[in-house]
């Protein structure tokens, strides 16, 4: 039969010193950047210029927005820039009464993926719709862009303010 151990080195850590033992506070100065890759750079840059741009594949006769580089059904590299318009229909739509941050909204947001004109059928982004009630909103209403001033464009998917109803 195998003796006990009656002794273990170390420091005992009582229930109340676990905290400091698991537990301690950092304030993290992080620096990162992340690289949008090829087709997004161009893509918002020209939302800075007030335009909204596409890729098009040959192969598949499809105008790809956002833009992508390779063409996701031919497995190819897509064959050059495509301008489309800036308005669109509602392809679906959510009615949200929580904010970004999870904080409860008075008044709803209206989310909505925009088909864009001039772009492959299902081809588009998620945006805001504005000057709407929730009464006249439907799947398939035509809605244009609503852009920033260009002085206060940054080159983001936000220099659209929003799609309202056209």
């Amino acid at each position: 039969m195998s003796e006990r151990v009656k002794f273990f080195p170390g420091r005992e850590i009582r229930s109340r010193s676990i905290d400091e033992v698991l537990a301690s506070e950092y304030a993290a100065d992080l620096k990162y950047s992340w690289a949008s890759g090829a087709a997004m750079s161009r893509f918002l840059i020209e939302l800075k210029n007030g335009r909204i741009i596409a890729r098009k594949c040959n192969k598949c006769k499809r105008i790809l927005l956002p833009p992508r580089i390779f063409c996701e059904d031919c497995f190819r590299e897509t064959d050059g820039w495509f301008y489309v318009k800036d308005t669109g229909t509602v392809n679906t739509y959510s009615i949200s009464y929580v904010a970004a941050d999870a904080s409860r909204l008075k008044e709803p947001l209206f989310v909505a993926v925009i088909n864009i004109e001039g772009a492959t059928e299902g081809m588009g982004f998620l945006h805001l719709l504005g000057e709407v009630s929730e009464k006249e909103l439907k799947v398939g209403m035509r809605v244009g862009a609503v852009w920033k001033p260009e002085a206060e464009r940054i080159g983001s998917i936000l220099d659209i303010r929003y799609f309202k109803p056209i």
